[in-house]
């Protein structure tokens, strides 16, 4: 058996081979974010055969005013929920596993699409994403607290869809990426942006709220941006301090990706170019880690999970291109 097809365990899931579809936005959302015919069709389509071992579903907002765009899957309110149990339904059908990916926008938000200017950590500059003449308004303590509520109701909202799974974007340049990045978390609060502590204590009290509403028995993931790649940004050792404290705090899966410079990285344009990050965190911490980009091949991924680089592979753009790309390059490995 190749490695990309040998099974794993994230928690007390046991999923069925290495390869995931990392959350990629369809915008095929419809009203308040609602779940359409589209949407089913299209991870029909992807998931077809079960070749995926596990999909991770493109990001859903945890409030209105968390909102990233206007296509955007909800999973803000308790009607979501009929609408998510039937995509969940559908994916099933096909014998993947699905985690849904919870996010909240922050600064990356815009007025047109919340009504209101957008919060973050601090009321500073975005570097990548700002689309806002005025700045984003900082947050309170009592919004900091909402921000947690809400990403623990959201998370039993998926629970009670029937995912097997709940992924936390803690990524490309969305809120928790601003509270983590030096760059943009300019707080002197025990929220500051001077102290790692301080920058993932939003973290942890999200997986701590998380973790008690959906109970031991769900797994929990994150999506970590490990690096900015920018003089004052966030950097791998910090992240592997974070990934340990991450799996201490309860996370069973975590999914390595960029952070203020979202899905890229400038550095390296090789298949699984986030590879010098995975591997660092992987020596450190004992939970599965999740490697995407670039990849397009499953010789590369074979060698890069062979390597140690990562105990899963994620592939977002070929599957995004060609829907038998997990059905081909899987019965090309079993050969």
């Amino acid at each position: 058996m190749s490695f990309l097809g040998s099974p794993i365990k994230i928690g007390c899931l046991d999923v069925a081979n290495r390869l995931v579809m990392p959350p990629m936005a369809t915008e095929k959302a419809q009203g308040d974010g609602e779940v359409t015919e589209a949407l089913c069709d299209y991870y029909a389509e992807k998931s077809a055969g079960g070749y995926i071992g596990l999909i991770i579903l493109e990001h859903s907002y945890i409030c209105p005013e968390g909102k990233a765009s206007k296509g955007q899957l909800s999973i803000a309110k308790d009607s979501d929920i009929v609408g998510l149990k039937k995509l969940v339904k559908t994916i099933h059908q096909h014998r993947s596993k699905v985690f849904a990916q919870i996010n909240h926008a922050g600064a990356r938000s815009k007025k047109e699409i919340i009504g209101d200017l957008p919060k973050s950590a601090s009321s500073v500059d975005h570097p990548k994403f700002a689309k806002n003449k005025a700045l984003p308004i900082e947050m309170t303590a009592a919004d900091i607290q909402k921000v947690i509520a809400d990403f623990a109701a959201a998370a039993l909202r998926a629970k009670k869809a029937g995912f097997d799974g709940v992924e936390i974007h803690a990524a490309h340049a969305y809120l928790l990426t601003q509270f983590y990045s030096p760059l943009t978390n300019k707080r002197e609060d025990q929220y500051n942006g001077y102290s790692l502590e301080g920058r993932i204590r939003l973290h942890l009290e999200i997986i701590a709220a998380v973790r008690q509403a959906v109970g031991s028995d769900f797994p929990i993931a994150l999506r970590l941006g490990a690096s900015d790649y920018a003089t004052g940004g966030a950097t791998i050792e910090d992240s592997i301090l974070a990934g340990e404290a991450f799996e201490q705090a309860g996370v069973d899966l975590l999914d390595i990706s960029g952070g203020l410079i979202s899905y890229i990285n400038p550095n390296n344009s090789a298949q699984g170019y986030f590879s010098d990050l995975t591997e660092a965190i992987k020596k450190k911490v004992s939970i599965p880690v999740l490697l995407t980009g670039g990849i397009i091949d499953a010789a590369a991924a074979e060698k890069l999970l062979q390597e140690e680089k990562a105990d899963m592979i994620g592939v977002g753009r070929a599957i995004l291109k060609d829907s038998e790309w997990a059905k081909r390059m899987m019965m090309l490995l079993d050969k």
